[in-house]
């Protein structure tokens, strides 16, 4: 699904040197790589705070508790995700409501999120799935309207951009009052091992969070906020700080890569290819809204596992991303969940199927994958 030793070798030569000088150095954790990664990231987002931490599920939590939510408070997001998004949210003893997503995009929908909400209710989590943005506008109107917070889960839309209904222009991620990433090594932008950060324009807010993943401490065994051990190490911060500079151009190959799919695509029956959303509408040379973390196909006709099988026999990567949803799991199922709030997911977990999506992906293999599919829907 992701060929990470072939992007290696276009940036070798800097991390090998960075991960060497690190070695003699001995500055293992919250070394130089650390805070220099963490000031180009600020600037590539255009956001005023970065703060690194250890994985992606640490700083969905930690953006929690930096916000001061309470146990029994409601936590709105997508029942159509990763689990992470849910588990910080029980994990905190939160209340988990899930609803129900757009068929389009995959993404929160927005009327199910007002329909779900409640005087107990108190924050959104907008995860923005396979690499493209929620509706935002709907979303922060939302939030605005009835006093919530707004959490992004940009675990898979580093380096998306997302245009409001004003024509501005933000990165994903960076749009509410706080975002949450992972850099989880097959991420768009991805470390060789574990890493996350949190981004928001807050001071205060970014000021409790730097107290909190670093034990509660502001100095030195002084805590004075309840934290937790969560810290990026230099090594991963290093091979980060290799591939920053290059994430546009990594997005742009994911994005000429899904071009190439869709077209081959193009009029197949039983067959629906991902949709992007306006004012970057159809996978377009100039779009940049989508970053295509995965490329999800459905697949109509009921034989989406029976493609699998056969995707699987030909030695071909495929994913099913997700095959059970959130409100079925059993560690999160609840009484107030009723199946007919959850048309759209109950359907799309039948029908999703991701192909293989990466920054080496050549016209040989993108043929072989499509013909490979297109045989089987067509025999």
């Amino acid at each position: 699904m992701v060929d990470l030793v072939g992007q290696y070798q276009g940036i070798k030569e800097e991390v090998d040197a960075s991960i060497a000088r690190i070695l003699e150095t001995a500055a293992f954790i919250n070394g130089p790589e650390v805070h220099s990664f963490q000031a180009a990231l600020e600037t590539y987002l255009g956001i005023k705070h970065v703060i690194p931490c250890a994985n992606g599920t640490d700083a969905l939590q930690i953006a929690m508790m930096g916000l001061g939510l309470k146990p029994g408070d409601e936590v709105i997001t997508a029942d159509f995700t990763f689990a992470a998004t849910v588990e910080v949210i029980a994990l905190l003893q939160l209340t988990p409501v899930l609803v129900d997503v757009d068929p389009e995009t995959f993404n929160i929908d927005p009327a199910a999120i007002e329909r779900a909400i409640t005087p107990k209710t108190r924050a959104i989590v907008p995860v923005h799935l396979f690499g493209q943005c929620a509706d935002m506008d709907a979303i922060m109107a939302i939030a605005d309207k009835h006093g919530l917070y707004v959490i992004e889960d940009n675990a898979q839309a580093i380096g998306a951009n997302y245009i409001d209904g004003t024509g501005k222009r933000q990165k994903a991620g960076t749009i509410g009052h706080v975002g949450a990433t992972s850099f989880f090594p097959s991420k768009n932008l991805g470390c060789y091992g574990d890493g996350g950060a949190i981004f928001t324009n807050d001071d205060a807010l970014a000021h409790t969070i730097r107290g909190i993943v670093n034990h509660g401490m502001y100095e030195r065994y002084h805590h004075d906020v309840v934290g937790v051990n969560s810290r990026l190490d230099s090594i991963q911060a290093a091979v980060l700080s290799a591939k920053l500079p290059q994430l546009d151009a990594y997005c742009d190959r994911r994005r000429a890569a899904a071009r190439k799919y869709s077209a081959a695509f193009a009029g197949q029956k039983h067959l629906e290819v991902p949709k992007t959303v306006a004012p970057c509408e159809g996978i377009c040379d100039t779009c940049d809204c989508h970053v295509f973390h995965q490329y999800t196909l459905k697949v109509t006709n009921g034989k989406r596992d029976a493609l699998a099988k056969h995707l699987g026999d030909l030695g071909i990567p495929h994913g099913i991303y997700y095959p059970i949803p959130l409100h079925r799991q059993k560690a999160y199922a609840d009484d107030r969940y009723d199946e007919k709030d959850f048309p759209v997911t109950n359907q799309l977990v039948t029908e999703v199927i991701s192909l293989p999506m990466h920054t080496e992906l050549d016209d040989e293999q993108i043929t072989f994958i499509t013909d490979s599919v297109k045989n089987f829907l067509n025999g």
